[in-house]
């Protein structure tokens, strides 16, 4: 069954590479997660250290970068169902009833704290070279007078023109982990299965059940 035009709208996606992500509007994208840092727990003086460092490293930038923080709902019976299951095998009744107390307070936690996880990204892109296939006379009557219909984007192309964008995207990737190493954070280029893997999250959200009101 061809694919409904509306859905193939609503995703950017044309394309996932090894390393890099291929979208509708004509570039190419690649994606660095980055580690979080609990600014809130350094000392004054050590923020303003982070602040300086940070200021920095963006304006030695010579490149647009896009800063995306994703933000969800922890859901912690995944969490907990891993410590059961570990703690299943436990003979001993101390450590047993100190796994039991530990996921009883783990659950009573998540129903009165709202825990969020949080994942960090840097977003890097570059323009594709696409094929143009240049339009008849009639075409271009056709065009102004009239609708046009929406179409798939043009594919781009695939030859060394990019390879070499994917290679500058690689290289910049590495300018943005080496540059935010001095504040403290770490991070890594994001390849194909984690990519798969991060859109999938983003397009799939899991969606939690309401909490029940507590008495």
């Amino acid at each position: 069954m061809p694919a409904n035009p509306t859905t193939i709208e609503a995703i950017a996606l044309r394309n996932i590479g090894e390393n890099t992500i291929a979208t509708s509007d004509g570039t190419l994208r690649a994606i660095v997660q980055m580690s979080a840092l609990n600014f809130e727990l350094r000392s004054g003086e050590e923020q303003q250290a982070i602040l300086q460092q940070f200021q920095s490293f963006l304006n030695g930038l010579d490149f647009p970068v896009q800063i995306v923080v994703q933000s969800r709902t922890y859901d912690v019976a995944a969490y907990i169902e891993s410590v059961k299951q570990t703690t299943s095998g436990l003979t001993n009744n101390l450590l047993h009833n100190q796994a039991k107390e530990y996921m009883t307070f783990i659950s009573e936690l998540a129903k009165l704290a709202n825990i969020m996880e949080k994942k960090f990204y840097v977003v890097l892109s570059l323009s594709i070279p696409t094929q143009t296939s240049g339009g008849g006379f009639f075409d271009t009557i056709k065009g102004v007078f009239g609708k046009k219909k929406p179409t798939a984007p043009e594919a781009p192309i695939s030859n060394p023109q990019t390879e070499l964008l994917a290679s500058q995207l690689s290289q910049r990737a590495s300018t943005i982990v080496s540059g935010l190493s001095g504040i403290g954070l770490s991070g890594k280029l994001l390849e194909h299965d984690a990519l798969v893997a991060v859109f999938t999250s983003l397009y799939n959200p899991v969606v939690l059940p309401p909490k029940q009101p507590t008495s």
